[in-house]
């Protein structure tokens, strides 16, 4: 979970302890003016205050056990390459999705056939076309957010980039680990990612998805590893299912009581993506909105083809 990830057998990484999200005091408007000095009257009964939130900010990166998972998700990494995955699967061709059909020349005067979709997937479950076509676009009550590390709120990652995600990933595991790490990175590299933040409106919750494309039986193994974590570990409680999508598993880290700011992240893979929503917001967050949101990503995803 960069996001990252709900990114993930190895040695866990010493849990840190969980640090206090505040949350922002509201703003102080203009002073009113000094009232008028009238005989002393006996107050009523106060009305309730209107409830306002204040704006959410996200946490610090690889909080909360990075979100524990981030790390987890690495560890899975490197766990592919003992168990047969890594360059063994690479074999298969990661690289061999069939190309585009090249455009037939039509006769002078003939109607032009229609340009195919920009974006999308195919029946093998490759995607195509930009990851910023592939997110979701910003949905209603929601703005762009904040952003997410050095990576922004409305990214196509560079190589560069892509190259610093994994670093990211790899730089807050045991020493004895991050070698391997590195090295499952290279040898199932990742080939694309994006994200983008939403915030909410009325400043309730912060939601963020990546998107990271690699070998599609890397994607599906490290996936089960993050979806088995989030289930079996008896680290966190189960999160809702997505209607529609049994793929999708979502989880939330334990929750102090009377703690003000709860967490979720959602998590799937389809063909050569991994899809994650990582969600901060004020407690009890709105899963009435969150479910919608992580599923209209995964339609837009939907192989054989991709909703617009």
């Amino acid at each position: 979970m960069s996001d990252t990830t709900m990114n993930p057998a190895g040695a866990e990484p010493a849990a840190q302890p969980e640090p206090t999200l505040p949350v922002p005091a509201a703003q102080p408007g203009p002073a009113a003016p000094e009232p008028a000095v009238h005989a002393p009257v006996e107050p009523g009964p106060a009305a309730p205050e209107p409830a306002v939130h204040a704006p959410v900010e996200p946490g610090p990166a690889g909080r909360r056990a990075g979100f524990a998972v981030r790390a987890a998700a690495s560890v899975a990494a490197a766990a592919l390459l003992g168990v047969g995955v890594g360059l063994g699967i690479l074999e298969v061709g990661f690289d061999d999705a069939p190309a585009p059909a090249a455009a037939t020349a039509q006769p002078s005067g003939a109607p032009t056939a229609s340009a195919g979709p920009a974006f999308g997937a195919q029946q093998n479950g490759t995607h195509f076309g930009s990851m910023r076509d592939l997110l979701l676009p910003v949905p209603a009550g929601f703005r762009l957010g904040a952003d997410s590390g050095a990576f922004g709120n409305d990214t196509e990652l560079t190589e560069a980039q892509r190259k610093a995600w994994v670093e990211d990933e790899v730089r807050g595991l045991p020493a004895k680990l991050q070698d391997a790490v590195r090295k499952a990175w290279q040898e199932i590299p990742l080939k694309g990612g994006g994200v983008r933040s939403f915030a909410a409106e009325d400043g309730s919750m912060q939601a963020t998805v990546w998107l990271l494309q690699y070998h599609q039986a890397a994607v599906k193994a490290h996936d089960a590893w993050v979806a088995a974590l989030g289930s079996d570990s008896g680290l966190f409680r189960v999160g809702p299912p997505i209607p529609g999508h049994p793929e999708a598993h979502c989880y939330l880290p334990d929750l102090a009581p009377g703690a003000e700011i709860d967490e979720l992240e959602c998590s799937a893979a389809l063909g050569d993506l991994r899809v994650v929503l990582h969600v901060e917001g004020i407690a009890p967050l709105p899963k009435d909105r969150i479910v919608p949101l992580f599923a209209q990503q995964l339609d837009r995803l939907a192989i054989p083809g991709a909703s617009a």
